[in-house]
């Protein structure tokens, strides 16, 4: 053992000899990879055979598409890049939907791509795939080995984009270059690639300090560069120093404490109007961590809240999201963390005695309180058998501290935008802006290998739950008593409001006929509970959060109880022009 140890640490300093499978895995040790996701395949066997040795463990799904939603939740709640891998051809594109998502969710991931062999390239052989095109628009890079002496430095080079760039690449292998001989090092990762980018140019710091300094109005938005650059402290001092609401950037309720009196909750589809009529007056704005994306400030409860005259100030460590959407007075090109002190050091000393505004803080404190107050009065509504939102209630109330809560696409997952409260950072783990069915499960699975000591529960309606449902095999395997909560309204509700009110109440494919959840995850071998009612919700509940292996909660809810569009401007009423579909023209209704 010293013999091989010491082998390891010259590979260091001058080349060793090592097979292209070898040298891959020592990579992967090198950058921290404890485990990696996907399905076995043929393609990368030899790789695969060194992972027990080598102390990384391989954790096999039911689909591909599942590896990279659990590698996207393990990254956005450790800070570590996930690594998946399938079989070429069909296990590699099988998680095209999941990779675009990570892509869209700026999580750093590497997804070994084995690919067919050089010798068969062009033949259209046995699942062939040009997987490289497949993935360049859903990545933030590709990097093809192009010879097996290169495994290790693409490698690298694939690690130092997807933190560098925020999302995932692919890493594209063809299956001969796993074998062979090589002399090559191995090196650590701060010999190829940095941490941070520090706080960016120092004279728009200046300029930030100077509008904030004379705003009456500050607010401020923050996002998830705060959260993956452990910037809240110096948020919440910021927002103390200028008596500023602090709102969250769309499905990150977790980017500022919701318990800090400053908090107003989240913008975006089902966020907070206590956040929309706190930003809407604002002068100046100060964006951490966020690219202030275009449906994650769109209005909302015909609210038009996001700022028009508001001086911008955004701070972001990608250049492609600075005024990507709105026009900045202030773009800050660098880390949330080191650009948010530096702004709180320099604001301390251009502007020593600002006074607390005290109506400002009364303003945060009314519509707060009123906000809070309209949620539980919407949740209290009659329904049968019960109200989406007295459920997602109920749970809200019964979180501990330190939950992860994933929560997927959909009428009810969108809803919980507005009750999930956290005040620890990394524990909201939502779908975001591709808006993929079949998310949240898979993520709690990737958050519980995360943090096993935290709960880790899943938010998902009964249409993405048929997507993801099967992974219930990999929770029991791996023994992750993940809690699945499937909303089930027995319909496509989100598409099924848009029918409601665009198409006079049609209904095509909106309705499903499903199982009864609880009794398949028994048949799996998780623990499965039925419940209509809030009493059966919260015994069952408290008992999941207790339980030692998964539980699927299948919550019957109200089906008639649908949140507003989620694009009003996207759909139109219908108009029909040949006879045969006159009867469908809204005109004739």
């Amino acid at each position: 053992m010293a013999k091989v140890e010491t082998e390891l640490q010259q590979a260091q300093t001058k080349k060793v000899k090592m097979t292209p499978s070898e040298a891959i895995v020592e990579t992967l040790l090198a950058e921290g990879v404890d485990h990696i996701s996907g399905i076995l395949g043929s393609a990368f066997m030899d790789m695969l055979d060194l992972l027990p040795t080598a102390g990384i463990e391989f954790i096999p799904v039911r689909h591909e598409q599942s590896a990279a939603h659990m590698a996207d939740a393990y990254t956005r709640v450790t800070g570590k890049a996930g690594v998946v891998i399938g079989q070429n051809g069909p296990g590699i594109t099988n998680m095209v939907t999941s990779v675009a998502a990570a892509n869209m969710a700026h999580t750093p991931m590497v997804v070994i791509s084995p690919s067919a062999g050089t010798p068969t390239i062009g033949w259209d052989g046995f699942q062939e795939c040009d997987q490289v095109s497949v993935f360049e628009s859903v990545t933030k890079a590709t990097v093809q080995v192009t010879h097996p002496s290169r495994v290790a430095d693409c490698l690298r080079t694939a690690f130092r984009l997807a933190y560098a760039e925020r999302g995932p690449v692919l890493y594209d292998i063809p299956r001969d270059y796993f074998y062979g001989e090589i002399e090559d090092y191995i090196l650590q990762p701060h010999q190829y690639r940095v941490e941070k980018k520090g706080y960016g140019d120092s004279a728009a710091i200046d300029r930030a300090v100077e509008l904030l300094a004379s705003a009456k109005k500050p607010a401020i938005i923050s996002g998830r560069g705060v959260v993956d650059a452990d910037a809240i402290g110096t948020v919440k001092e910021i927002a103390e120093y200028l008596s500023a609401p602090v709102a969250v950037s769309y499905m990150h309720n977790d980017a500022f404490p919701a318990n800090h009196e400053h908090s107003v909750g989240p913008i975006g589809y089902m966020g907070s109007k206590a956040a929309m009529n706190c930003l809407k007056g604002a002068d100046v704005l100060l964006a951490i961590g966020t690219r202030l994306s275009v449906f994650g400030t769109l209005p909302c409860y015909d609210i038009d809240y996001f700022p028009k005259n508001a001086k911008i100030i955004q701070i972001d460590i990608n250049h492609r999201n600075i005024a990507r959407t709105h026009p900045v007075e202030v773009g800050v090109l660098g880390d949330a963390k080191d650009a948010s002190d530096e702004i709180l050091k320099r604001l301390k000393n251009v502007a020593p005695n600002i006074q607390p505004n005290e109506e400002r803080l009364a303003q945060i404190a009314e519509e707060r309180e009123k906000w809070d107050r309209e949620l539980v009065e919407l949740a209290m509504e009659e329904a049968e058998p019960m109200h989406p939102r007295r459920a997602l209630l109920e749970i809200s109330r019964l979180l501990p501290d330190n939950a992860i809560v994933t929560s997927d696409i959909g009428n009810t997952a969108s809803t919980s935008n507005s009750y999930l409260k956290f005040n620890e950072s990394r524990k909201h783990i939502a779908a975001l802006t591709f808006g993929n069915c079949g998310f949240a499960y898979p993520a709690a699975i990737g958050a519980k290998i995360a943090r096993p000591d935290c709960p880790s529960i899943a938010i998902v309606g009964d249409g993405a739950w048929g997507m993801s449902l099967h992974e219930i095999s990999t929770a029991v395997e791996q023994k992750l008593p993940v809690i699945a909560c499937v909303f089930n309204n027995e319909a496509w509700c989100a598409e099924k409001k848009n029918q409601v009110d665009f198409y006079n109440n049609r209904f095509v494919g909106a309705d499903i006929e499903g199982p009864n959840f609880a009794e398949v995850a028994e048949s799996m071998g998780a623990i499965g509970v039925r419940v209509d009612n809030t009493e059966d919700l919260k015994a069952a509940f408290q008992e999941a959060l207790k339980a030692d292996r998964p539980t699927v909660l299948d919550i019957r809810i109200d089906g008639t109880r649908l949140a507003p569009p989620f694009r009003k401007d996207a759909l139109k009423m219908p108009t029909r022009l040949l006879p045969k579909y006159a009867h469908l023209d809204h005109r004739n209704w």
